[in-house]
């Protein structure tokens, strides 16, 4: 199992719940992709590097 599975996994299972709760009147995820886009919080990119752990930047810059 890569290392990255468990976090890919995890916001999987975040998105479609705020999804879900976002059929109410509040937008929930548009409000914190607001946030994460105005405050920059360090626990984002820490999430970033981990969905994104298991690729190698130079493999990655290759395939594009």
């Amino acid at each position: 199992m890569n290392p990255s599975t468990q976090p890919r996994i995890r916001c999987a299972v975040v998105l479609i719940i705020f999804m879900i709760i976002s059929i109410g009147p509040i937008p929930i995820t548009s409000s914190i992709g607001l946030y994460v886009v105005i405050f920059r919080p360090a626990w984002f990119k820490r999430l970033v590097d981990a969905i994104y752990s298991d690729i190698n930047s130079k493999d990655f810059c290759d395939k594009n």
